[in-house]
């Protein structure tokens, strides 16, 4: 048996005869990353008081921040290209997070590109929220009361309770077994899209929910804002879960939901915090700030639709909401990223590298649309463009092994045989296992690296 578990593949990329299996196949095996351990041991929490068993400590809560965030935050297509909303944001976010037990967090607050409904925080306090859900809220309390929930689960330290290194690794999980399936194009294109957030984020508990809206509620009414933000909040996602189930399956995913949790918010708006009914929600403030995005609404509700398509593997249906949602907003980033996924899913390369080509001129500095077209070109038989791609994707954002991978198949397919090896190494000390790692290591015996 060959050492290779790929020989005939190895072959066709060394003459530049990729098929779109053989790029599929790439593209999905570069999706795996490296596994961490977890550590455990124990901590006062900073919320009760009581002894609670956390997974990493503070500093390492900190480090998957850094190390992970901006990779999450890049999948769900970066921060929206609009300083004031995301300034406005973070002053909410600002407003509200020195009065939580743990001020000196280092909190960080935006809005992304993704279209599901869902918010998300990291265990040091990087939250992102997604254009999908901004456009749902109503009024500033409902902002405050979702990013307060997120501050209850950095303040409760729920990801460390649940062994939160663990997020790392299940990152590798997914992306192994999407490598493993053969559900092409439409499985991968999802891991950038509605499931975004779920692929890196552990789900929490239904205590944990319980305890961070508790946390989020406290947080906003000393913040002045009406503990019914938190209750319409809920309301609001119940009614979209029951409306259009799939369009908040993620959020409900990492956020287990329940009636039950908005009749607790209403209940102690009701009783505890009665007095802070009188203040103002801040609807006209909140309308005013999110106007111009609101006015991409129907390019959103337009792409939710198409990646709920997607997700179904109706590939014509969705190519038409994406279209949609183009004719509405030529220029928007997102939309030109999902109908470059949908058309590669359907082998349209040339059309799919058209518009991944008009997303990385729209946001040059945001590093999806610069993998995709790597993708693309290594579809299109052109290792040479693949690697320039890549290469500033790595610029852009470092750190990722599969970029490693691909750029490793790239530089191979222009005959750079040891730059290749270097970087199918690389990859490999990243952690990589199953079908990828023995591809390198296939590679890396062929080209004489190791023995």
């Amino acid at each position: 048996m060959s050492a290779d578990p790929h020989p005939e593949l190895a072959v066709r990329v060394l003459r530049n005869r990729v098929s779109r299996r053989d790029a599929l196949w790439l593209f999905a095996a570069s999706a795996g990353a490296a596994a961490s351990a977890s550590l455990s041991g124990c901590a006062t929490s900073p919320v009760t008081g009581r002894t609670i068993l956390v997974g990493m400590s503070e500093e390492q809560e900190r480090e998957v921040d850094r190390q992970a965030a901006p990779h999450q935050f890049s999948k769900d297509l970066g921060p929206v290209q609009d300083d004031a909303l995301n300034r406005y944001v973070v002053g909410v976010g600002t407003r509200m997070q020195a009065l939580t037990q743990r001020p000196d967090m280092p909190y960080s607050y935006r809005v992304l590109n993704a279209n599901y409904v869902n918010a998300y925080t990291f265990p040091g306090g990087s939250m992102g929220v997604t254009r999908g859900i901004m456009t749902e809220l109503q009024d500033e309390a409902e902002l405050a009361a979702l990013l307060g929930h997120e501050m209850g689960h950095v303040n409760a330290r729920h990801s460390a309770q649940r062994q939160g290194q663990a997020m790392v690794a299940q990152a590798a999980v997914i992306g192994l077994g999407v490598a493993a399936s053969d559900s092409g194009w439409g499985t991968l294109a999802m891991i950038g899209g509605q499931i975004g957030a779920s692929a890196l984020l552990s789900s929490y508990s239904r205590d944990n929910e319980r305890e961070a809206d508790a946390l989020g509620q406290q947080y906003m009414v000393r913040a002045g804002y009406p503990a019914s933000g938190m209750t319409d909040l809920h309301g609001m996602l119940v009614r979209e879960e029951k409306s259009r189930p799939s369009l908040l399956q993620t959020m409900f995913s990492s956020h287990p939901m329940s009636g039950e949790r908005m009749q607790t918010a209403q209940r102690l708006a009701e009783t505890q915090y009665a007095e802070s009914l009188k203040a103002d929600p801040q609807r006209e403030r909140y309308m005013d700030s999110t106007a111009r995005l609101r006015q991409l609404q129907p390019a959103i509700d337009a792409c939710k639709d198409g990646e709920a398509a997607m997700s179904a593997k109706r590939l014509p249906d969705a190519e038409g909401r994406f279209a949609a949602a183009l004719r509405h907003a030529p220029r928007d980033y997102a939309s030109n990223v999902l109908m470059a996924r949908c058309l590669a899913a359907q082998g349209r390369t040339a059309d799919a590298q058209r518009y991944a080509g008009t997303a990385r001129e729209v946001y040059p500095q945001e590093a999806q649309a610069h993998k995709l077209a790597g993708s693309l070109h290594l579809q299109a038989r052109n290792p040479a463009a693949a690697f320039e791609a890549l290469d500033r994707f790595d610029r852009l954002l470092p750190g990722d092994p599969g970029v490693a991978f691909l750029k490793g198949v790239s530089l191979e397919g222009v005959g750079d045989r040891r730059r290749a090896a270097e970087h199918y190494a690389a990859f490999l000390r990243s952690g990589a296992q199953g079908q990828p790692a023995q591809f390198a290591q296939g590679r890396l015996r062929a080209l004489g690296a190791v023995r």
